[in-house]
């Protein structure tokens, strides 16, 4: 759970610099959009990474 939660942060920083940072102008739009997707991706597979990995030591 917590690789997919990496994977998930990587993919959100790269969408972050390429629609913040000017270089893909057309698409800003879209990576704006995907980089909310992937940060509210992130936080989930976080949370269940986390309370999953109590739930099966308790």
């Amino acid at each position: 759970m917590l690789k997919w939660a990496l994977i998930l942060a990587v993919v959100a920083i790269i969408a972050g610099v390429l629609g913040f940072g000017g270089i893909a102008g057309a698409a800003a739009g879209i990576a704006k959009l995907l980089f909310g997707l992937f940060v509210i991706g992130f936080l989930i597979v976080l949370a269940l990474g986390i309370f999953g990995a109590k739930k099966l030591t308790s």
